[in-house]
């Protein structure tokens, strides 16, 4: 049996909606952000030295990191679905989603949200948060215009991966329309639904 280790409002309701997607049985092991700093709670020490969520484990293997997470549910669980076939062209555009969602495109999200909390300190800042925003999502809405998914004609765990940074520009995406489409259509499935009553209260499923 998997066991999730899941974090209220982070990355790994995506884990949780890819079980869903593979049909494979798991368990949540639930943990709180604390209400005011909004960090993990020390409990999740105890699993991985980080303390950071997504975590899963399964017969004795601990996996962290989303995206290798993700690649490890599909290869050892996916039986050939939600990934294009190996050594294909799309396998490797498949890759390089995997590894942007985290290596590039939350970055500049990641610095917005800091940042924000610093007030006119952050004014000089802003313009290049924003330039670099502007180019990371112009680039997804672009490479998703005229398509459903980002790879293919079907989802992928590349779209999983990718979700989380459509679902944390959710005020910006209404300058993205085949991006905001995009995490509509990944929050219409019934898999996505699913996570959510199992993974509970997510404030970015809208």
């Amino acid at each position: 049996m998997i066991t999730v280790h899941h974090l209220n409002d982070s990355r790994s309701q995506r884990v949780l909606w890819l079980l869903e997607e593979l049909g494979v049985p798991y368990e949540i092991r639930h943990y709180q952000r604390n209400a005011s700093t909004r960090l993990a709670p020390p409990e999740l020490l105890a699993v991985h030295p980080l303390g950071k969520s997504p975590v899963i484990e399964e017969n004795g293997l601990t996996v962290h990191e989303s995206g290798a997470i993700v690649d490890y549910l599909i290869r050892h669980h996916g039986h050939g679905r939600l990934q294009p076939a190996p050594g294909s062209r799309d396998h490797e555009v498949y890759g390089q989603w995997l590894h942007y969602a985290e290596g590039s495109a939350m970055l500049p999200l990641m610095l917005r949200l800091y940042t924000s909390r610093l007030g006119d300190a952050a004014a000089p800042l802003k313009p290049r948060i924003d330039s670099e925003l502007a180019n990371h999502l112009g680039y997804i809405d672009r490479s998703l215009q005229g398509r459903d998914w980002l790879v293919g004609n079907d989802l992928t765990g590349a779209d999983v991966q990718m979700s989380f940074v459509g679902e944390a520009s959710r005020d910006l995406r209404a300058q993205y329309p085949a991006m905001d489409a995009w995490v509509r259509r990944c929050q219409a499935r019934p898999a996505y639904q699913r996570s959510l009553q199992r993974g509970g209260p997510y404030a970015l499923a809208s």
